[in-house]
């Protein structure tokens, strides 16, 4: 059987096409000898294992990839695999995807950590709620990433539209003028950050843009049906309404929502709702903002819900055949594009957001001032549907360069 893993590695690393490299592709490294990679599903978390393997893994032979939601794992142990990979064929690098689905993963991990000391180990898997929990225990002997969707730079290097390194918040909001020139020349930059809005978040739209919404329909089923349901053991007939909060929050406009809108139109309390809506934002399909109260780093009370990523929004309004609302997706893609370039982002009444003590106000190209004009010193307007943007005025599409 280990024989088919091997030839299984093998058959995967010949097979993986992809010429560019993902935002973090430089920054991953497994100098620790443990390493996790943890995020939502459709992130592209195997392919950047297998392309790191590919380019820094001198030799091969000397390394495994496995999915260990294999059925081989269900009845024999992690530990066993690896000892036999270790001292019969050699094997000092160990890829391990899809940990979360092994019972007891971290404890097993902490031995075999404990047992051999000459190997390296990395694994990964999507549920990032289990496997951050059970990574706490691992943090003094290892090291975790984690992995988001493409921003709109890497949607444009992907399909070859066009090279443009990433830029800091700081040189966006002080120092822009370049990188707003260099953009703006980009061949129907508007009409592409259209079709990147609702449809290019997940790597796998590079595969087929026709069944790319049916597959994050799946995406979302496979999330609350097996990991949801495994992790928390919940009764099958409360599972449903997982994918009705979901629904529902695909169909409001932005704002604040409070947990009762929640509870009322599901048809649950609001303990249940609140943490039914705290297990969707771990396993990554909701999105989370909170205010910054009296300049307190700590997030003390949720005031704004969305749904994870403008994909998920698209994926969700085209299958139950509602209009979406631009404002929302507007919105979550600035909270994602700073949020996944390393920064806290809140929710303001001044403005609608604020970041390291600076209020944007978000909308069309017709946005007015009015909500940020006593502020104008450390404020700006974000405004989808220009190409310019001015002293206080930036164009929406250029936060998407932040990774």
């Amino acid at each position: 059987m280990i024989d088919h893993f091997i030839a299984t590695y093998r058959r995967l690393l010949q097979n993986i096409h992809y010429k560019h490299r993902r935002y973090m592709f430089d920054t991953f490294n497994i100098e620790n000898r443990l390493t996790g990679l943890i995020g939502p599903r459709g992130a592209g978390k195997t392919t950047l294992l297998l392309q790191y393997i590919n380019e820094k893994i001198k030799d091969k032979d000397e390394c495994i990839y496995a999915s260990i939601d294999h059925l081989y794992f269900s009845k024999n142990l992690l530990t066993d695999f690896i000892n036999e990979l270790y001292e019969v064929y050699g094997v000092k690098y160990f890829f391990l995807d899809e940990i979360h689905k092994y019972q007891n993963w971290n404890q097993e991990l902490k031995n075999i950590y404990d047992s051999y000391p000459d190997i390296k180990i990395v694994f990964s898997g999507s549920s990032s709620m289990d496997l951050a929990k059970g990574a706490y225990d691992l943090s003094r002997r290892g090291v975790l990433y984690r992995m988001e969707g493409m921003s709109f730079r890497e949607y444009l290097l992907f399909y070859d539209i066009a090279a443009i390194t990433p830029v800091s918040l700081d040189e966006l909001l002080h120092n822009r003028t370049a990188i707003q020139e260099k953009v703006a020349k980009i061949k129907r930059i508007k009409g592409h950050f259209k079709d990147y809005l609702g449809s290019g978040y997940y790597p796998f739209s590079l595969e087929d843009q026709q069944t790319y919404h049916q597959k994050i329909v799946r995406i979302i089923d496979k999330t609350i049906y097996e990991d949801i349901s495994h992790f928390y053991k919940l009764k099958t007939e409360n599972i449903s309404n997982f994918k009705r909060i979901l629904s529902y929050l695909a169909t409001i406009p932005p704002g604040e929502l409070k947990m009762n809108n929640i509870s009322n139109n599901i048809g649950i309390d609001n303990k249940t709702a609140r943490h039914y809506v705290n297990i969707l934002h771990e396993t990554g399909l909701v999105e989370l903002v909170s205010e910054n109260r009296s300049g307190s780093t700590i997030l003390k009370k949720t005031e704004k819900m969305y749904l994870d990523n403008p994909d998920l929004y698209k994926a969700i309004i085209d299958e139950i055949g509602h209009a979406s609302h631009i404002g929302t997706m507007r919105e979550v893609f600035f909270i994602k594009m700073l949020k996944n370039s390393g920064h806290k982002l809140y929710y303001s009444k001044t403005g609608d957001f604020e970041i390291e003590g600076t209020f944007f106000e978000i909308g069309g190209k017709n946005k007015t001032r009015k909500q940020i004009k006593n502020n104008l010193n450390n404020a700006f307007l974000v405004k989808d549907d220009i190409l310019f943007g001015n002293k206080h005025e930036i164009p929406l599409y250029l936060f998407g360069f932040l990774y």
